[in-house]
């Protein structure tokens, strides 16, 4: 199977310098010692751009060059790939198999060979075997288990992130990836992002040679604006601060241009998503739906440790009725007007007599239900129950 690879290697590089020659076989200077290669990743782990051979410098005084020989198989002869005044030589495109190197004296003469490398790609890392996200304002926070560098942690170097469109209609991936950076940790911060414009990530791992894994599993993920200590009055205590709105598309024309996030408005304007009700008997504050495409849902039965922690909008379970609002609690808002389908997101972090305190988001890609992935996180859901509440 090596040979048969090689052999196809020999076919893709034909526009390299390859004079076949027999290596320096001994001379009057010394030997280069110590080579060594990093391979540079491309992204398929198959097919590197290059290779970067390096030894140490040879002190004799009558040093002219190095000459860098190469072959791509075993069976094959040594041939000349080029020649270098440095320490250091790049081969572009897919490597042969072995490299060795070779010092040339002003007279000519060459040393003997230097130790013999061999590019073996079963030294390839393990791939990272699950991919999470967490969507956020501009930006996608990205996390791996570390099984590439717990396999092998002395010869393991970085994970390299890619990304690329995402058709959410289709459940496609784009083909045209980018790298998105590189990081030592089992995690990512991919930033300066448009918000609803959907991504696709891969992740891979990297070894000090440069062997570059296969990709972890795939993962879409699509930014969206949040933020957060939102302070929203209950209409009793203060009536123009105590309605909220996710979203408004209004220009001083009427044309729907400009966009306007997390409004607190009006308690009493009817294209608002939801004001803020304090029960007369004992103060507490509810969230009641007030838009008339507007529902509501509580997102689980217990509290969240954060805005983030909101997955997926879920499908179904939202109602017109109001909702209590909780210290720790998560709600998802379902927003239809006309056409078109959008979520928000609420966390309540404080309520007191006369007002709440809330983190929010809101996603701007018209249908996408992603507030938020993680892998392995709870999907439970609890239908929010009420009273209807009046201004």
């Amino acid at each position: 199977m090596r040979v048969v690879l090689c052999l196809l290697v020999v076919l893709t590089i034909g526009a390299c310098h390859y004079d076949t020659v027999a290596p320096g076989g001994g001379g009057n200077i010394s030997a280069p010692a110590n080579l060594d290669y990093e391979l540079e990743p491309s992204g398929d782990p198959n097919r590197p751009l290059g290779i970067l051979l390096f030894w140490d410098d040879v002190t004799d005084p009558g040093l002219a060059s190095y000459r860098v020989y190469s072959r791509a198989s075993t069976s094959d002869s040594y041939g000349l790939r080029g020649e270098t005044t440095s320490n250091t030589f790049h081969d572009n495109g897919v490597p042969h198999l072995q490299y060795l190197v070779t010092a040339v004296n002003v007279d000519g003469t060459e040393s003997g060979n230097s130790n013999a490398i061999t590019v073996d790609e079963r030294l390839q890392l393990v791939s990272p075997t699950w991919l999470s996200s967490i969507s956020l304002n501009g930006a996608i926070h990205l996390e791996w288990d570390d099984t590439s560098y717990a396999a092998a942690p002395t010869r393991f170097k970085w994970y390299r992130i890619y990304s690329t469109s995402y058709d959410l209609d289709r459940g496609l991936c784009g083909t045209d990836w980018l790298l998105e950076g590189t990081t030592v940790a089992p995690e990512f911060l991919a930033s300066a992002m448009s918000n609803g414009v959907p991504r696709c990530f891969g992740v891979s791992a990297v070894s000090r040679e440069g062997y570059e894994s296969l990709w972890s599993p795939l993962r879409q993920d699509t930014p969206r604006p949040d933020a957060r200590n939102t302070l929203v009055y209950a209409y009793g205590a203060n009536q123009t601060q105590s309605g909220f709105r996710f979203w408004e598309d209004v220009n001083s024309d009427g044309r729907a241009q400009s966009s306007e996030l997390g409004l607190v408005q009006d308690g009493n304007r009817t294209d608002i998503d939801f004001w803020v009700y304090r029960d007369s008997t004992d103060s507490s504050l509810w969230l009641v739906p007030e838009f008339s495409g507007t529902q509501l849902r509580l997102y689980s039965t217990t509290p969240l440790a954060d805005l983030t922690s909101i997955d997926f909008a879920p499908a179904s379970g939202y109602s017109r009725n109001m909702i209590q609002a909780a210290p720790g609690y998560g709600y998802v808002f379902q927003i239809v007007e006309g056409s078109t389908l959008r979520y928000g997101a609420l966390r309540v972090t404080h309520v007191g007599r006369d007002y709440l305190i809330c983190d929010w988001s809101f996603q701007t890609d018209q249908g996408n239900p992603e507030l938020q992935i993680r892998a392995g996180q709870s999907t439970a859901m609890a239908t929010g129950t009420g009273v209807s509440g009046s201004h």
